[in-house]
């Protein structure tokens, strides 16, 4: 594998049950997403979009298969080497925000600098510059629960940023917001692609996914091949910009 590659999978499979009860959750994907690509991957609720992004994070074990992040194989390695390639290498964003209540917006965000060993000095300075770079300057000082919801996803987002992550992870970040909320988000992304951010976005939402780089269309765990996505799990895809 390649260290031009952000993420690389192959034959990457996740089972659970047993028998007549067994389901393939992911079957056999293959995937390379380069650096400072933009990617979403759409398909219907249960289809395996999910499972995939905690795969190539290193959030959940493959049954089968390899994953490669930040040139490193990471479906082999250690609980604990992988913990700290996760910390040092990926932003995660996700549909519920998990920000902490009792902290507020400027703490939120220079957490994940924090727990990679960055100098809070530092970490504060990055933290109040992402703030501001998604509008939300003013509301540095404000704990979550005085927070609208596309306000606490963008925290939840300059969070995974605060690290400066090789990848952004993101799932359905828009899957709990309102129409107005979701174009905060929308504008966030649109930003993060034409700054060259790797950016990896499971969603159902054809909104976030018209700001990708590449569209990648799953269906019961695997990679659809359709029309407009044939050739997808070698690498050949519909191209998303508008």
């Amino acid at each position: 594998m390649t260290g031009s590659m952000a993420l690389q999978a192959r034959g990457l499979t996740k089972r659970y049950g047993w028998s007549n009860a067994l389901v393939r959750a992911v079957d056999e994907v293959d995937l390379d997403v380069p650096d400072g690509q933009a990617l979403a991957i759409m398909g219907p609720s249960g289809c395996g979009k999910s499972t995939l992004l905690q795969l190539l994070g290193g959030l959940q074990r493959p049954t089968d298969g390899e994953v490669w992040l930040a040139g490193r194989r990471i479906d082999a390695m250690s609980e604990r080497a992988l913990a700290r390639l996760r910390r040092d290498s990926v932003g995660f964003v996700f549909q519920s925000f998990h920000l902490m209540e009792e902290l507020t917006a400027v703490e939120n965000v220079e957490l994940a600098a924090l727990l990679a060993g960055q100098p809070p000095r530092r970490a504060r300075r990055r933290a109040l510059h992402l703030l501001d770079r998604i509008g939300l300057a003013d509301r540095a000082a404000h704990l979550p629960s005085a927070l609208s919801g596309g306000q606490r996803q963008r925290v939840a987002i300059a969070r995974a940023l605060s690290n400066e992550p090789l990848v952004v992870l993101a799932d359905e970040p828009t899957g709990n917001l309102d129409s107005a909320a979701t174009l905060d988000v929308l504008r966030l992304f649109e930003e993060l692609r034409t700054t060259g951010q790797t950016l990896v976005v499971v969603t159902h939402d054809a909104r976030i996914a018209a700001v990708a780089d590449r569209v990648i269309a799953m269906r019961d765990g695997a990679f659809a091949d359709d029309s407009m996505l044939a050739g997808a799990a070698s690498g050949t895809v519909y191209d998303g910009r508008r």
